[in-house]
């Protein structure tokens, strides 16, 4: 009796697996993340507040999780070629960021290299659009999915997870460009 019943537990583990295991092969290949908010200030305000990685002390909701990180900056911090690397705790990780396009006052994309706790690569993209006497500002993240990570992402909501980085960090930058 305890026998078939170990049969039956083992083999109701083993199909459950093979569900996840499929159900994650038909998932998404790559993800995106994006997050927008209107700021009282024109995208000439808002604009150099993003380009230059000096001032994201000033807004990223990433620079007050691990007081100790260490930030090293390339030869130049602001516009297309300025780099950014970080090393911290398990709440931000390590990595590294290049700005890829610098386009005035309208959009500023950048490459995101993630090297722990995951490593990943992404690409990030703001994107300023005027309104009157107000921008929106949409911070957006895309990448790929790796098989493994489809697993994790039917278990971890990629979107509200860093959705929600993405809206604090959005409104620490409204509040900084509308003093």
């Amino acid at each position: 009796m305890l026998k078939t019943i170990a049969v039956i537990v083992v083999v109701a583990v083993v199909v459950s697996l093979a569900i996840v295991l499929v159900i994650a092969a038909t998932r998404p290949d790559t993800f995106r993340v994006a997050r927008s908010t209107r700021i009282k200030a024109p995208p000439e305000a808002v604009f150099p507040l993003i380009e230059d990685f000096r001032n994201w002390s000033a807004w990223s909701p990433y620079q007050t999780r691990d007081p100790g990180m260490k930030r090293s900056f390339g030869a130049t911090t602001k516009g297309t070629g300025a780099e950014y690397a970080w090393e911290g705790n398990r709440n931000v990780g390590s990595g590294r960021m290049e700005i890829t396009e610098a386009s005035a006052p309208s959009k500023i994309a950048l490459d995101l290299h993630m090297l722990t706790p995951i490593k990943a690569d992404n690409v990030v993209a703001f994107t300023l659009q005027p309104q009157g006497d107000a921008t929106d500002v949409t911070w957006a993240m895309n990448g790929r999915v790796p098989y493994f990570a489809k697993i994790v992402h039917m278990v971890v909501d990629m979107d509200r997870m860093v959705g929600r980085d993405f809206e604090a960090g959005l409104a620490k930058l409204k509040a900084v460009a509308e003093r």
